[in-house]
């Protein structure tokens, strides 16, 4: 994607992954505007990056979409790169019985968020002459941790999506490109300094790095080796993953 001379709309974007992608490319010199469910920490972060504008956002809610899209629109009227960030990753037990809410809250906001803020601004997009669409999906897409069965699903299910999208999309000035980040020592989880966690500075940085390229998708090189997943050998490689993890859990 074009790295300069756009405006850019980051749901998801008051901390993490999100507020990281919103700095840099802010540094950058693009109009970024941030959306996120609480006033005070988008106040906090354009406060810290004068020039940002900051909305407030229910990505569960459909209404609120609209709303939002409306005013995007109308304040912004070069908004040309849609940034779908917002995510939230509860841990379940698929050997059990699965709270309904819990998994219901995880669909809407990471599976059905995305599709219902890109069908929002999707038909302004195509009419830039040059659009981005960046899906942030997960390497949890390719190696689903068991103990968050419900997340990883949703990850999946977004990179389908996004492969399905960047297809229709082919013959329009809208590309589509993904992020699938591995495990990332932000408040997504509770930040815990596992030397497991790539540091969030070093993800921004080589995140960055690659968006600057046309490539569809955009994976860090420390999981590399996962994206590249061995086909039928996938049910030893999410096993023995899963099972690393249990032999050394992360710290409370």
């Amino acid at each position: 994607m074009r790295m300069t001379g756009n405006t850019i709309f980051i749901t998801g974007a008051t901390s993490g992954i999100g507020r990281g992608l919103a700095e840099a490319f802010h540094r950058l010199g693009n109009k970024v505007i941030i959306a996120g469910r609480r006033l005070p920490l988008l106040q906090q972060v354009t406060e810290a990056n004068p020039g940002m504008a900051g909305m407030e956002l229910d990505i569960t809610d459909p209404d609120s979409i609209q709303a939002v899209a409306g005013r995007l629109i109308a304040e912004f009227p070069l908004l040309n790169v849609l940034i779908n960030n917002a995510g939230i990753k509860p841990f379940d037990d698929a050997s059990r019985p699965v709270d309904d809410a819990a998994s219901r809250a995880v669909l809407e906001t990471n599976l059905l968020g995305p599709i219902r803020m890109t069908s929002a601004l999707i038909e302004h997009l195509k009419r830039q002459p040059r659009a981005t669409i960046v899906n942030n999906t997960s390497i949890l897409a390719y190696l689903p941790l068991a103990g968050s069965a419900v997340y990883s699903a949703s990850k999946a299910a977004l990179h389908s999506y996004t492969l399905s999208q960047r297809f229709m999309l082919r013959n329009s000035s809208v590309t589509v490109q993904e992020i699938a980040p591995p495990w990332v020592d932000t408040d997504l989880i509770g930040k815990t300094n596992d030397p497991r966690a790539m540091p969030l500075d070093a993800f921004i940085a080589e995140t960055m790095q690659k968006l600057a390229s046309d490539n569809e998708e955009v994976v860090v090189e420390a999981v590399r080796a996962i994206r590249d997943n061995p086909g039928a050998g996938e049910h030893k490689l999410v096993h023995d993953f899963n099972a690393a993890l249990i032999a050394r859990p992360m710290p409370a």
